[in-house]
């Protein structure tokens, strides 16, 4: 609590520091986004809310039951149809993505999307996320390099998947077909290498194979060999954050009074929450207006539900909560969908206290952000088997800054 504490007295609101050249005089000038934008705020109604839970029974965030999740491995809408290999590693590092969340967010006005689900990959090193928040500002075409990647898959009811029943959830559903063999290493992405030896296991990426092997399967390959059958865990990895179910509720249903212990600069649930006075205090020292009412906006939302990880709401006329206003996108910095040419839309955002349940640690070289906005095609244009590349912005603290 006392290093968060020293993270907010330390902030600066100026200009994006760590930027060279061209790109840190291009960041300053989106600093003054459209008047209008900056005076638009999220509705009040109309917002749902995602809070963490241990699943209890895991068996209840398997694929055909659709589940909104975090952490853990996805459960992908189409097992079959991945993601291509260019779209699953991190733009910058080229590491596979790591799973971060999925919400199940079907359109009942479209038959295309009865079932629609969207998932959000990231890299977990952080000076990949500083280089995204960078490249993110670019306006010219082409495809930018990021380490925060969103991907949307819809199904109508009647698909090769899924029985056009809803679930009986009495642990009897079954999917209608099984999906395509796994990275043995991360369970997240489509297995394409095949271990030399055992001609088992199953990896998205050589470096997967490496970790693999020297984490136990270089004995395991030869019991497999010798033995003829697999038993290889279908998840090697122990650096996959952990699974937690993503439980709803509609905003309005949380009081909007706010105790004083609930009046804290933390954005995570503590046990030693601070007064009224020390967030004055705390807020005096922001130099810049805007910020410092972004700042308090952000604050008196959370403060109605503290452990909130999600805000959801796709009327077109929503807007995302902002925690500041630096680094906040104008219209033209939002593309437009990259199959269809049609505008995106605000849908969800993510937010930090997710790093919380995750575990990870508060010091300058772990993962952090202010919020992940989540972008998607307005119409949410149809596509046949598969999943289509949506759009996030990356908020990040002020005194986040390449090295």
């Amino acid at each position: 609590m006392d290093s968060e504490l020293e993270d907010l007295r330390k902030l600066r609101i100026t200009t994006m520091e760590g930027l060279e050249g061209d790109e840190g005089k291009e960041a300053v000038e989106h600093d003054d986004v459209e008047e209008e934008e900056e005076e638009e705020e999220e509705e009040d109604e109309g917002v749902t809310l995602g809070f963490v839970e241990k699943p209890k029974n895991p068996r209840s965030l398997l694929r055909h039951l659709f589940p909104s999740k975090a952490g853990g491995v996805p459960a992908w809408l189409d097992p079959v149809n991945l993601p291509p290999e260019k779209s699953r590693t991190c733009g910058f590092c080229g590491e596979p993505l790591q799973f971060l969340l999925q919400i199940y967010a079907p359109i009942s006005e479209k038959k295309s999307t009865f079932h629609r689900t969207l998932f959000v990959f990231m890299c977990p090193s952080m000076s990949c996320l500083l280089r995204d928040q960078h490249e993110q500002w670019k306006r010219e075409g082409g495809n930018l390099c990021r380490s925060v990647k969103v991907f949307r898959c819809q199904l109508p009811r009647t698909n090769p998947f899924y029985s056009s029943e809803p679930p009986r959830r009495d642990g009897t559903d079954k999917p209608l077909c099984t999906g395509v063999s796994l990275c043995c290493w991360c369970g997240t992405w489509k297995g394409e290498k095949l271990c030399s030896s055992c001609r088992k296991a199953r990896y998205c990426s050589e470096k997967h194979q490496a970790l693999h092997w020297r984490s136990g399967h270089k004995n395991d390959c030869r019991r497999i060999i010798s033995s003829e059958a697999s038993d290889s865990p279908l998840v090697a990895s122990t650096t996959l954050w952990p699974e937690y179910e993503i439980a709803i509720e509609e905003e309005y249903v949380f009081n909007s009074e706010v105790s004083e212990e609930n009046s804290s600069t933390s954005l995570v649930p503590t046990d030693n929450n601070k007064k009224d006075e020390m967030v004055q205090s705390l807020m005096d020292q922001f130099e810049a207006d805007a910020d410092k009412k972004s700042w308090a906006s952000f604050q008196e939302r959370l403060a109605r539900a503290p452990e909130q990880v999600l805000r959801y709401c796709r009327d077109p006329m929503a807007r995302p909560l902002w925690p500041l206003s630096i680094g906040r996108p104008s219209k033209a910095d939002i593309p437009s969908c990259s199959y269809c040419k049609g505008p995106l839309c605000y849908e969800f955002q993510i937010m930090p206290q997710l790093l919380y349940y995750f575990g990870v640690k508060n010091d300058p070289d772990s993962l952090d952000w202010a919020t992940i906005v989540v972008y998607t095609c307005l119409e949410s244009c149809e596509t046949s088997m598969g999943y289509k590349e949506e759009f996030a912005w990356v908020q990040l603290y002020p005194t986040a800054t390449l090295p």
